[in-house]
């Protein structure tokens, strides 16, 4: 289910000086977006006949194109902690769009994503050549799900999801849901999987509110992208990574997905999580 907030997010008008902004911003991101998607996919050429699955190269353009599109965003992109070196996948919150590009620029990782998004014009089209996993929310497809996660993982790659199931205004966590850890306790993974908890923190520009980032319920996205690329410099991502929980460690995935949504929750800062009690009871 999506998450929505009875209180609408603060929007200002744009001024002419961000409007300005808006048009440098926007010309630098699309060409770094997309020229980085045609290098690419020129590149994934010769690399999914070698490799496969596998990919060695085309990740590190990603981690590129996503470090730099903070810096024409004027965001400040910080993390603290150690990135995990076994197989296993990453969790985290999600509260924007910019989630992608905040994991992304740290740490090579492929989403796991619903079917949807792969038919949204632009977005689906990086989403899929970046190697992102499509599933539906079905339980009849669980098996086959489970099944492109094996093989994914045991290829080597790191799966990265937001167990909450939608996006909220940043200020919150929702209970993880457990139905994606089930994936992690198959017999070829268990043994050999960590999950590792992530807190992706944003700080807004000064001046604007703390929920300035945050896009959720039926927020548009052009409009909230407009928003983004007019806000003067001064935001702040902060990617946390915790101790990575080991699958073997955990009896099931509902005991899995408490550790996880615990550790991820100890990483928001508590003038956040008051604030959003505090619009929850306004």
């Amino acid at each position: 289910m999506t998450w929505t907030s009875d209180h609408p997010a603060e929007d200002a008008p744009i001024s002419p000086l961000g409007w300005g902004r808006v048009v440098v911003r926007g010309l630098l991101l699309a060409a770094l977006v997309f020229g980085g998607l045609v290098v690419l996919l020129a590149l994934r050429l010769i690399e999914r006949p070698l490799f496969g699955l596998r990919r060695p190269w085309t990740p590190y353009i990603t981690q590129f194109v996503c470090r730099s599109a903070f810096y024409i965003l004027g965001i400040k992109h910080r993390y603290e902690g150690t990135q995990m070196k076994t197989p296993g996948a990453i969790v985290a919150n999600h509260s924007s769009w910019l989630d992608i590009f905040a994991l992304n620029a740290r740490k090579r990782v492929y989403f796991v994503s619903k079917s949807e998004v792969a038919n949204w014009p632009g977005i689906g089209w990086l989403a899929r050549a970046t190697g992102t996993v499509f599933i539906r929310r079905d339980p009849r497809e669980a098996k086959v799900q489970t099944e492109v996660f094996e093989a994914r993982l045991l290829a080597g790659h790191k799966l990265l999801f937001f167990p909450e199931g939608t996006s909220t205004d940043g200020l919150r966590l929702l209970p993880f849901k457990p139905t994606l850890f089930q994936a992690f306790f198959a017999k070829p993974l268990r043994e050999r999987l960590s999950v590792q908890p992530v807190t992706v923190i944003y700080e807004a520009p000064k001046g604007e509110g703390l929920r300035f980032y945050g896009w959720w319920g039926d927020m548009a996205f052009g409009p909230h992208l407009l928003k983004t690329l007019s806000a003067p410099r001064g935001g702040q991502v902060w990617i946390k990574y915790h101790r990575p929980l080991a699958v073997a460690a955990f009896e099931d995935r509902k005991a899995l997905a408490k550790a996880a949504e615990a550790a991820v929750r100890d990483g928001l800062p508590a003038e956040k999580l008051a604030a959003g009690k505090a619009y929850d009871t306004a």
